[in-house]
């Protein structure tokens, strides 16, 4: 089949390549000049299992409250005249409770063993290097309640399979030795030996490359306009480059990886998706004092921060701003991360030379991507990861390429639009392209 994959994200490049895999005849487009350029460009750099306890849980309303004025918050709602915000919100608060958090949990664990094995087998296939570490995640907690609250959510990652240890203090100082610094601040913490982090970008980029190496098409600096559907099926969609040119592109299925932006084009096709973008913020800083860095990545639970070793530099990401579709950088949340990174490592930097970034990550109210098939019956759905892109993007990408094949997924997750056996799509007339 030809198959036309909207997005040229982590998720749209690791869809691309297991389409092609597949057998099928790919192309991607993608309104930037690049694979990676927008949420999967300076993300936290983990693949993160162990990160599977949703936002949506039964002490998030509280915590919202108690955040809702706060400048540099680690989950900031900031209350706009936006029905979608709001609809967001409520639907957010419904999944609060015990038993649907216990259910994202599983969903999020699954996924993410899958997606983990299969991105370690990417990896010893293609000999990929996008400055990965495999010592682990370790998550350090300087909240007596926050370590409390985690052993719930900890039992039920344990139970499905997520390999996780309760850590003493002193066990976290031996495990990242840079923490010696803070060791009176930690409680406690988690170690998940088999996580991993590395570059998301690299990673999309080589990715791309060794795409384009298999005969994967890609349609750089091409928005997207308008699409044409008949009956249950899309036939085509308008695309424009940047010189204007506009054109139509026709395919026998469809693939959705636009992340923050999925909803505003499937609304196009009379669908909706409940995904709002969750605006994010890194800092990379340069390693300036080894003695004083950390190597292993790490999990700031308290603040919702996460930390990355990537070569020579340091990644640190977190928080989510939900106001809408402004990618303005406040620098005020940017140097509130500094500031917490200078408190736990106050040798290691002095923020000179740091590069602050933003991006939209695609939140769905249970933090649960929308994978699967969308109300029209050759468009498909990889959208919705919210701050767990990377870590999810082999396992959903190869999900949605047996989906598409008409095969059924090796993970055991809760697929949109896919009950009982999947059955492969019916193809109209042969796909054309118009120049």
């Amino acid at each position: 089949m030809k198959v036309t994959v909207l997005g040229a994200g982590v998720t749209g490049i690791t869809s691309a390549w297991f389409l092609r895999q597949a057998g099928h005849e790919v192309t991607v487009i993608d309104r930037q000049p690049g694979a990676g350029l927008e949420t999967s460009f300076a993300n936290g750099g983990q693949i993160s299992v162990s990160h599977a306890e949703p936002w949506a849980n039964p002490g998030a309303p509280l915590k919202v409250l108690k955040w809702l004025m706060r400048e540099d918050a680690p989950l900031l709602f900031r209350l706009r005249p936006d029905l979608n915000q709001w609809l967001w919100g409520l639907d957010f608060l419904r999944q609060c409770t015990p038993g649907r958090t216990r259910h994202n949990i599983k969903q999020m664990v699954n996924l993410g063993l899958y997606s983990r094995a299969t991105l370690q087998k990417l990896r010893a296939d293609t000999g990929m290097d996008y400055q990965q570490k495999t010592e682990g995640i370790l998550h350090f907690y300087t909240s007596e309640k926050e370590f409390a609250d985690a052993q719930g959510p900890a039992a039920v990652m344990r139970e499905y399979g997520c390999e996780l240890e309760m850590k003493t203090p002193d066990e976290c100082v031996a495990i990242e030795p840079a923490l010696a610094a803070s060791r009176s601040k930690i409680v406690g913490g988690s170690m998940t030996p088999s996580d991993e982090s590395g570059d998301a970008h690299a990673f999309t980029r080589q990715l791309a490359a060794l795409c384009a190496a298999q005969g994967v098409e890609f349609l750089y600096n091409t928005r997207i306009v308008g699409a044409r559907k008949e009956g249950d099926q899309l036939r085509s969609i308008q695309i424009a480059s940047t010189e204007g040119v506009v054109s139509d592109i026709s395919a026998d299925a469809y693939v959705m990886c636009l992340g923050s932006y999925s909803p505003q084009w499937a609304r196009l096709l009379g669908q909706s998706l409940r995904i709002y973008p969750a605006k994010g913020y890194s800092v990379t800083l340069p390693v300036t004092n080894e003695a004083a860095s950390y190597s292993v990545s790490l999990t700031d639970d308290e603040y919702k921060l996460v930390f990355s070793r990537l070569g020579n530099r340091l990644r640190i990401a977190g928080t989510a701003e939900l106001d809408g579709y402004n990618t303005d950088l406040n620098l005020v949340r940017c140097e509130a991360i500094v500031r917490r990174v200078r408190e736990l490592f106050p040798d290691m930097s002095d923020g000179r030379n740091a590069r602050y970034w933003t991006g939209l990550r695609p939140a769905t109210p249970s933090n649960v991507p929308y994978i699967g098939r969308s109300k029209t019956s050759n468009l498909f759905l990889n959208t919705g990861h919210g701050t767990l892109g990377w870590t999810h993007s082999c396992g959903s990408g190869a999900a949605i390429a047996d989906i598409v094949s008409g095969l059924t997924p090796q993970v055991d997750f809760a697929f949109t639009g896919l009950s009982g056996r999947h059955k492969p799509i019916s193809l109209g007339k042969p796909a054309t392209f118009q120049a």
